[in-house]
């Protein structure tokens, strides 16, 4: 406060005068200690609880009004030299209050200042050792100007600290609220960028990454800390064959292998990230993982085109079906004459076997190109699967094949039995001719309401596995369109079928196979 600083200079003055003190020196000393004194409580009062900061204020603004005044009397009143701490004291009450309460000061500074004075030149300050003598020399013209001078200073001071004053605070705020508006935007700009559906990272003009959100994290399986100022490159290798260019506008896909070996097809777009001047500092990249989008529309391309084949083929088989009836027909006729001799008996037997050969190739082909609407059933999976199995006890091509039933006793799912019994047999077949070595096929499910896993709108997973020879990308690419086979003798309409059916209950059917390592079909399965 005002009065320490006073008090400090004053025992300054009076260290250089000497080491011997007058009594009026003494009583200033007094009066310091005092107010050391005094601002110490109010500091430790303060430190302890705030609730009466702005008393504290005034009482400390009067506490300097007094200590100046008493000051002035000590020290020769209209002679004094220390009259001007009353600005000091008008400095303080702007600064600390408002204006208003400046003005206030100022005038309690003007009354006491000009009463000092008044009162000395009438001698009625002689009790408290103050003589009239040098305001008298002085004149009363000089008294009554140097205390409208005073008065007119105070109230300038107040008028020129209380307009600083109230435009620092008004400054003041303006900044807080600008700190307040920048940290709250900042808040918000990474609350955006880490809660992403896609991925967002930034890098230099030297290609190092600065900014990482959460999903290019969980997609690398790079946490920010190790991505931070490393080159994109390292993290995210197919970015090599593009160099600088994805510092300039550029949109594209890489192929990316994750940590476990997955194939993922990332899309991505990149823009210059420029300062204020327009100066390339980098560029913001924009990630999203297109795998699953590019798998859905490979199906629905497939569906598409099977569904166009399939219509197309089920009238021409249908054609075909007619006259191929009446040729069996009349070949068995023929065949039947007493007048054919044993070589062309022999010759017409195989016209009729292929003959009927051709009509159930037809009659399965229709099956597939017209699947009958599902009659739908509850089945519990567990206890359908047990029957798949003593059904395919009896079949010589499953003699050194085990069907390894895992399904949970508790899960069931809606579907049309004999069209189901279907699905499994010629997956069964499938694995069983992957396998002719013998091996296992195992099945297993997952009910998202029994095991906690998300398969989205009620789902039931069915996943069916073989450890035999396993197929390649082409073959896998192209393994449920009808009539493609890989078997000798094999219609390639089975796994078609299968397509077909699970189609046809709502469902979808995804195949995950390596060459050597078996395969796996998972069906989804609406409850």
């Amino acid at each position: 406060m005002v009065s320490v600083l006073l008090g400090s200079t004053i025992i300054l003055d009076f260290d250089e005068a000497g080491s011997s003190l007058y009594p009026s020196q003494v009583t200033v000393v007094r009066l310091i200690i005092a107010t050391y004194l005094f601002s110490f409580g109010s500091y430790l009062f303060l430190k302890f609880t705030d609730r009466f900061t702005r008393f504290l204020t005034y009482l400390q603004i009067i506490w300097d009004l007094i200590f100046v005044t008493l000051l002035l009397l000590i020290t020769g009143g209209i002679t004094s030299p220390y009259s001007f701490f009353y600005f000091l004291s008008i400095i303080n009450a702007s600064v600390l209050l408002a204006r208003r309460e400046a003005y206030y000061t100022a005038s309690l500074c003007g009354i006491l200042y000009g009463a000092i004075l008044d009162f000395q030149y009438f001698g009625r300050l002689i009790d408290m050792g103050l003589s009239p003598v040098p305001a008298q020399q002085l004149g009363a013209k000089f008294v009554f100007s140097t205390i409208f001078l005073n008065f007119g200073a105070f109230y300038l001071t107040a008028f020129l600290t209380g307009y600083l004053a109230e435009r620092a605070q008004r400054s003041e705020s303006a900044l807080k609220k600008k700190v307040i508006d920048f940290e709250e935007l900042e808040r918000l700009n990474s609350s955006i960028v880490s809660n992403l559906g896609s991925g967002l990272l930034t890098i230099t003009n030297e290609g190092k990454v600065r900014v990482f959100n959460r999903y290019v994290q969980q997609l690398t399986g790079v946490s920010l800390e190790d991505a931070y100022d490393r080159p994109l490159c390292e993290i995210i290798t197919p970015f090599e064959k593009y160099g600088d260019g994805v510092l300039t506008p550029l949109t594209g896909e890489v192929e990316y292998f994750s940590d476990q070996g997955t194939k993922l097809i990332i899309g991505f777009k990149s823009v210059p990230l420029t300062d204020m001047q327009g100066n390339r500092q980098g560029a913001i990249i924009n990630l999203l993982d297109l795998t699953q989008i590019k798998r859905m529309e490979a199906e629905l391309k497939k569906a598409d085109r099977l569904a166009a084949i399939g219509e197309l083929s089920a009238r021409i088989a249908h054609e075909i079906r007619n006259p191929l009836a009446a040729i069996s027909g009349s070949v068995q006729l023929i065949a039947q004459g007493a007048a054919i001799s044993d070589g062309d008996k022999r010759l017409l037997t195989i016209v009729e076997r292929e003959s009927d050969r051709l009509n159930l190739l037809i009659s399965d082909f229709l099956a597939y190109a017209r699947p009958a609407a599902p009659e739908k059933t509850t089945v519990v999976l567990h206890n359908f699967i047990k029957e798949m199995q003593s059904l395919v006890s009896a079949d010589s091509r499953f003699e050194r094949v085990a069907l390894r039933n895992d399904c949970p006793p508790g899960i069931a799912i809606a579907i049309d039995r004999d069209q189901f019994k279907q699905v499994f047999w010629n997956l069964l077949v499938n694995a069983a001719d992957a396998m002719p070595d013998g091996g296992t096929v195992t099945f297993t499910a997952i009910d998202d309401a029994v095991n906690g896993e998300n398969l989205g709108n009620d789902f039931v997973k069915v996943v069916v596995e073989d450890n035999g020879i396993g197929m390649d990308e082409r073959v896998m690419g192209s393994v449920f369109e009808p009539f493609f086979t890989t078997k000798n003798g094999g219609t390639g309409l089975g796994l078609a079928t299968v397509y077909r059916i699970i189609q046809s209950h709502g469902g979808s059917l995804h195949i995950e196979s390596n060459l050597g390592s078996g395969s796996r079909f998972t069906i989804l399965i609406p409850k």
